[in-house]
């Protein structure tokens, strides 16, 4: 496949994502209740290996707070409603009862209102007090600002993340934010993202990175790839990165995170997430589904409310249950979308393999059909016959 051509001097290669591969078994099966989900950023310690986006319909003090006891870990966007708005819960109310064709104005403005440091400073401390770690997300662009602001009211993560960060920015106009110094003066570890192949995740363990994050526009509520054209499936984005991680922690003995970010449905999705080498997965659609959840049923992208270049759009994903019950069950429905932490427990377990480490080297093979073979008295509602 490597040698494939798109047409004369275009050489191109096969691309794959959750829906064209399955997992192989072994030779042996494992309890699940014997299977170990610990993982490490840096030097932070996580129970399993959930982080929940960074987006406002997904993450607020109180859902980072659920997340953190029960040892996942939500990431808080500093730059979102929670950080522009006195009152940011009467705004979601707004939002998700807009028509269709306002929403986008709507949200333009609403994201318009300029970022208050008191507010990013009471958000991380309203997550602190529950004694649950702590970590937010910024912009390259507001690192230096918010990031420190919120550094020194005690963030225990940050994660810096935009569509697509590369360790090199090149503007005749912005200021140029140092990304390596940063990483450097850092107290605390520091997660980059978004990024999909090889060379980019190298450079940016390079410039010391703790964790990347790997994915760009297979979310959900992102429409990045449809307006951009920009994007590799996440099996390949996972697998190169991991492969990264490792030429680099060969060399140098230092081991950064790979976090396989969106396009994940269904707990297979994030087995295979795992077995393709994230150390842990970031979860959007799945996580605004939980009652605790602020966008009470609606998720929305990043980047919907860009000015210029809206990238995003609102989709609504229901309230499935309690944010316990789509981690850890008992789940209420048979398509996969809850019990998250079960559904891989019962993957490793069926493979054989007791820990991460091991997942991350299970076979792995192509299988276009995986999703439809004999399933053709089951109806087309999401996942099963006719996934896209």
């Amino acid at each position: 496949m490597d040698n494939a051509f798109l047409g004369k001097y275009r050489p191109a290669r096969m691309t794959y994502g959750f829906d064209e591969v399955s997992l192989v078994p072994g030779t042996k099966t494992i309890d699940p209740q014997d299977v170990d989900l610990s993982t490490s950023l840096g030097p932070i310690k996580l129970d399993i290996p959930f982080l929940g986006a960074a987006m406002d319909g997904v993450i607020d003090p109180v859902m980072a707070v659920a997340m953190g006891k029960l040892g996942a870990l939500g990431v808080i966007n500093l730059e979102g409603v929670f950080s522009r708005h006195n009152n940011p819960y009467r705004v979601i109310d707004q939002l998700i009862t807009k028509p269709q064709e306002e929403l986008t104005h709507f949200l333009q403005t609403v994201y318009q209102e300029p970022i208050q440091p008191r507010f990013v400073t009471q958000r991380i401390k309203e997550i602190k007090a529950q004694g649950v770690i702590t970590a937010a997300s910024v912009t390259p662009a507001r690192a230096d600002t918010l990031g420190r602001i919120a550094i020194d009211a005690g963030l225990d993560l940050i994660v810096i993340q935009s569509t697509v960060t590369t360790p090199h920015f090149v503007s005749s106009q912005a200021r140029i934010f140092d990304l390596e110094k940063f990483c450097q003066e850092s107290p605390i570890p520091v997660i980059i993202g978004n990024c999909a192949t090889y060379d980019v995740a190298l450079a940016l363990m390079r410039a010391g990175a703790s964790g990347i994050l790997v994915g760009i526009g297979p979310g959900a509520a992102c429409t990045t790839r449809a307006v951009l054209g920009i994007g590799i499936p996440q099996i390949t984005a996972t697998v190169d990165t991991a492969a990264a991680r490792t030429d680099y922690w060969k060399a140098t003995g230092r081991y950064v995170s790979i976090i396989t970010d969106g396009g994940m449905r269904v707990g297979g999705d994030v087995a295979k997430a795992i077995a393709s080498g994230a150390d842990a997965v970031m979860l959007g659609s799945p996580f605004a589904s939980a009652q605790e959840a602020p966008g009470k049923g609606y998720h929305w992208g990043m980047a919907t409310p860009d000015p210029n270049l809206p990238r995003g759009t609102l989709v609504k994903v229901g309230i499935k249950g309690t944010l316990k019950e789509i981690l850890f069950g008992p789940s209420h429905v048979t398509d996969g979308t809850m019990n998250f932490v079960g559904a891989l427990r019962g993957s490793m377990g069926s493979l054989g393999v007791k820990n991460l480490q091991e997942m991350q080297q299970v076979q792995i093979d192509i299988s276009p059909n995986i999703w439809s073979e004999g399933k053709f008295l089951q109806k087309t509602q999401g996942v099963g016959m006719g996934r896209s």
